[in-house]
């Protein structure tokens, strides 16, 4: 019956807001990551670090996008403003640390304050401070105000849902949804 409620719950949201809205379990790895990780829900801070392939991958990164320099600004920013246009939703997917994902479609000109306002509507314990992260290396998400475009998240990203408390508080929530 639970079920059935919820999913009533997410079918007004998503109507309310009007976006389209999934929820998966990742199953394949819920059976693992429980027997490794029963004493805590989330990876250690350490396990973020960049280490030094993840620096010299980056790097050769942006060796590559610095080849563009012998082009005028105004090229590079016709460019750009070329593949924005055709990037035309941006599909943002929230891990628990439950193992539920939610996946939700924006477009990419929307803030990061209406994926928050969108938690806030689905999450069980909406009255429990949270916040969103990335990783590697695990980054919070603290600029709400940016567009999904602007901060990388089109036309698709993984952000990660943790609650702001501290380890030692009763009543830890286990369940994101």
């Amino acid at each position: 019956m639970e079920a059935e409620q919820a999913k009533a719950k997410l079918l007004a949201v998503a109507e309310e807001l009007g976006h389209e809205i999934r929820i998966f379990t990742n199953s394949a790895n819920s059976a693992a990551s429980k027997e490794i990780s029963a004493s805590s829900s989330e990876e250690p801070d350490h396990f973020y670090d960049l280490t030094p392939e993840d620096y010299y991958r980056i790097m050769s990164d942006r060796i590559r996008a610095q080849s563009q320099i012998l082009k005028t600004r105004k090229m590079r920013e016709a460019e750009a403003a070329a593949r924005r246009a055709r990037i035309t939703k941006a599909v943002i997917r929230v891990r628990f640390p439950d193992n539920y994902i939610l996946e939700a479609k924006f477009q990419p000109s929307e803030k990061i304050e209406s994926l928050m306002h969108l938690l806030m509507k689905v999450v069980a314990r909406p009255d429990l401070p949270f916040y969103l992260y990335t990783t590697p290396p695990k980054e919070r998400i603290k600029d709400t105000s940016k567009d999904f475009y602007s901060a990388g998240f089109a036309p698709g990203a993984i952000v990660y849902f943790s609650f702001d408390l501290p380890k030692g508080v009763a009543g830890w929530p286990q369940t994101g949804l």
